[in-house]
């Protein structure tokens, strides 16, 4: 019987660029050269969902990376330089940042240090679940679809677990950042030359090592790095004694889940604005060009307000007024205008009420509990936590809350004038195309006459310089403004004459400059001011990340070996990992050692592992002993490698094989006899002869891929499977790889359909019969 079980196989229509298990389920995660992502289950590689390209993210698909629970995958685009946080119970998503470089590759890690504050502070319940209302679902077909079902609090997928995990995102020019929970960065690491091919944060983040790509110029061979940074986040507080680490982790934790708060909480705010812009409507902007036409066409030199003004006073209209009523508005359409405006500005003012300033006042909170972290300095100081940018952060939500107050009152009077201004003008055109008019439709006392009258003269005065700005003299709708995402002012602010807190607020000179009152900004619309806080937030939010990126000190730097043209050209972004000095079809791995048993010191080494013959006994023994070379190789688990080879003798066919390395074959007390010393000067191939070389001899944790090109192994040691992809990258077969005797196995199968046939919670459906292609 062969190695490992084949449990699926499938031909792609696009070629593949990157695969990823995830580590909780029988799910993998595939990006393609179109620029799709698209996730699969074990069970006969099944299409669960594929979000396909588009415009406001991007098209070119870069790296790919699971949170540790296994529910939010991420991925990296080149062409607009955005991250996705995307929701793997459907193809939707949940959150986006945009970074200043490409990402070339990404890493996400739990931290797994533990301490009894820390312990304690993730059994803690939130307080915010407890002192907040919360929050409101956003309605249903809306493209804000991250929260289109009722009852869901979709906003907790991307707040996850308590426990503190961390993505390290990896690109060109030596960029490289980390997000805590994928959301908040909280280091920027500088000083690392060349283009990242690899990286991995220990789950203890007191190290983060790098595989970087460096190019002279463009005519020289390019040159393999690794680094290695040591003391990432605590540099300050490690000094001698490394168990400072975990009595201030607690404090990383509590101040990265604050920030995670606060970017979902804007993230809700911008949501619930697309969901206001959604609900204006086109519409309601009718009257404006209607007016502007009427001014356009008409030949008197009677104004739009005088004409109004005499068709209210004595019930008679000119002849040009009276065709823009019955010909152009029409008694229908002016009826459908003014169930328009009741329904949109309705929907609006719901919106604000339940949810723009439900997630204001909860993003308020959360900023003056930062604010009292920030002010116990002894514990956050040196994280780099102010609270004068604090201070200014929640400034600045005071005053998109009066804004959003202000839409509020805008909204609220618009919907009094037009109910009472269409009411007036739905009798007169009746009038005029002599229908009958209800009785309880005349009456109009001289209150609804003035106020009428009064809306006449606030909205339908001529703006010429309006026309040059917006190609219109009017603006009787004035809610429209508030949602436009321009830098321009508004086109009729409120009017504040009279208002008796202005005057008082001009005339005292000490509330004026204030500090306890929020500023105001009359002038602006409310997307202006929404993007004016999140640039304060923002800000604030930077200097931890500045500061503990300086900590950040090179440990290691080493040289590796230099890769040919024709290498670095080949056509798939498939990289290797860290642990890995490969170059295509070598017949050596070398592994990056390092000994953390107590009873010797700490130190790292270098091995070389090279396979000897397993697959035809037929050659000669006393022959070269290498005879296969390595394609590709990833850890399956901390004492395993799992390998793609490739025979390297002359014949024919030269067959692939996927198996599985124990490091337990590899490790022994002789290498410590034969260290190998690394040097910064020299490259790593240049020294390839000084590496201790281990011949290994495979038994049985092997297998031939038959009529398979294998090229790339993707693997999964929690969930035991692996994925193996073609050298033309459309060609995958899945395995698992530690099968048990038949009796199991076939055990197994059985529960499995059994689960399958109930619907197991929280896996996502399966697609029906012929949705995959």
């Amino acid at each position: 019987m062969p190695a490992f079980r084949q449990v699926g196989e499938k031909q792609l229509p696009q070629e593949v660029v990157f695969m990823s298990w995830s580590p909780k389920r029988d799910l993998i995660a595939l990006a393609n050269r179109a620029g799709e992502v698209l996730l699969h289950r074990l069970a006969n590689f099944q299409r669960v969902w594929s979000l396909p390209p588009n415009e406001n993210t991007g098209k070119e698909v870069t790296a790919l990376a699971w949170r540790p629970d296994g529910k939010i995958l991420a991925f990296g685009l080149a062409d607009t330089k955005r991250i996705i946080l995307c929701d793997v119970e459907k193809p939707e998503s949940l959150h986006s940042f945009s970074v200043d470089l490409s990402i070339t590759y990404m890493h996400w890690m739990e931290v797994t240090e533990e301490s009894s504050v820390l312990t304690s502070f993730y059994n803690a319940e939130d307080e915010s679940n407890l002192l907040l209302p919360k929050l409101p679902a956003l309605p249903k077909n809306t493209t804000a679809k991250i929260f289109s079902e009722e009852k869901s609090d979709e906003i907790m997928k991307l707040l996850g677990d308590v426990r503190l995990n961390a993505l390290v995102l990896g690109g060109s020019s030596g960029f490289i950042e980390i997000y805590a929970y994928g959301m908040f960065k909280i280091a920027t690491v500088n000083g690392v030359a060349g283009s990242c091919r690899g990286l991995c944060l220990s789950s203890d983040l007191k190290s983060l090592s790098v595989i970087t790509e460096i190019q002279n110029s463009s005519d020289s061979e390019a040159e393999m790095m690794y680094f290695q940074a040591s003391k990432l986040i605590f540099k300050c507080f490690l000094k001698l004694d490394t168990s400072l680490l975990s009595s201030y982790l607690p404090e990383v934790t509590r101040m990265a889940r604050k920030f995670t708060h606060i970017s979902t909480l804007l993230q809700y705010i911008k949501l619930s604005l697309t969901c206001m812009c959604e609900a204006w409507e086109e519409i309601l902007m009718q009257m404006d060009s209607r007016l502007t036409k009427f001014v356009q066409e008409k030949n008197t030199t009677t104004s739009v307000q005088d004409e109004f003004m005499q068709l209210l006073l004595w019930g008679k209209a000119s002849l040009e007024l009276q065709a823009l009523l019955m010909n152009q508005l029409t008694v229908k359409g002016l009826k459908k205008l003014g169930q328009s405006i009741e329904s949109s500005y309705s929907s609006i003012q719901k919106l604000v009420i339940s949810h723009l300033q439900s997630g204001s006042e909860a993003l308020l909170y959360h900023l003056s509990e930062l604010k009292g972290m920030a002010l116990w300095k002894q514990k956050y100081e040196s994280l780099g936590l102010d609270a004068s940018g604090i201070d200014e952060a929640i400034t600045a939500v005071g005053s998109f809350i009066l804004k959003a107050n202000e839409l509020l009152q805008v909204i609220d009077s618009s919907m009094k004038n037009f109910k009472a201004f269409f009411r007036w003008l739905y009798v007169a055109m009746l009038r005029m195309s002599e229908d009958h008019v209800l009785p309880e439709l005349n009456k109009m006392t001289q209150k609804d006459i003035t106020f009428v009258a009064d809306f006449l003269t606030e909205h339908f005065n001529e703006a010429p310089e309006l026309y040059n700005r917006k190609g219109k003299y009017f603006n009787v709708e004035r809610v429209g403004q508030y949602l436009k995402d321009e830098d321009d002012d508004l086109v009729s602010p409120p009017n504040t004459e009279g208002n008796q807190w202005f005057n008082f607020l001009k005339d005292s000179t000490h509330l004026k400059e204030s500090p306890l009152l929020f500023p105001y900004y009359p002038e602006k619309s409310l997307h202006f001011v929404k993007r004016q806080m999140e640039g304060v937030i923002d800000q604030c939010l930077q200097k931890p990340a500045d500061v503990i990126g300086k900590s950040v000190h090179q440990a290691v730097c080493m040289s590796l070996y230099k890769i040919s043209q024709r290498w670095n050209d080949k056509t798939s972004n498939l990289h290797y990992v860290l642990f890995t000095v490969l170059e295509n079809s070598i017949s050596k791995i070398h592994i990056l050692r390092r000994h953390t048993d107590t009873s010797r010191t700490v130190s790292n080494g270098i091995l070389a592992v090279e396979f000897g013959n397993f697959l035809n006994n037929s050659i000669n023994e006393s022959s070269d002993s290498r005879c296969y070379s390595c394609l590709d190789a990833h850890f399956y688990d901390d004492e395993t490698v799992t390998v793609v080879l490739k025979e390297s003798v002359q014949q024919e066919g030269k067959e692939r094989v996927l198996a599985q390395l124990p490091l337990s074959s590899v490790y022994t007390d002789e290498d410590q006899d034969r260290k190998f010393v690394w040097d910064s000067v020299e490259r790593l191939d240049e020294r390839s002869s000084e590496i201790p070389t281990r011949t290994v001899f495979l038994e049985s944790q092997w297998r031939v891929l038959e009529n398979m090109k294998a090229q790339y192994v993707s693997v999964n040691g929690i969930r035991k499977v692996s994925c193996v992809l073609s050298s033309n990258l459309r060609h995958v077969r899945v395995f698992e790889m530690d099968v048990e005797d038949d009796g199991e196995v076939e055990e197994e199968e059985e529960e499995e359909t059994t689960q399958i046939a109930a619907g197991e919670p929280g896996e996502p459906n399966q697609p029906a019969d012929g949705q995959d292609n």
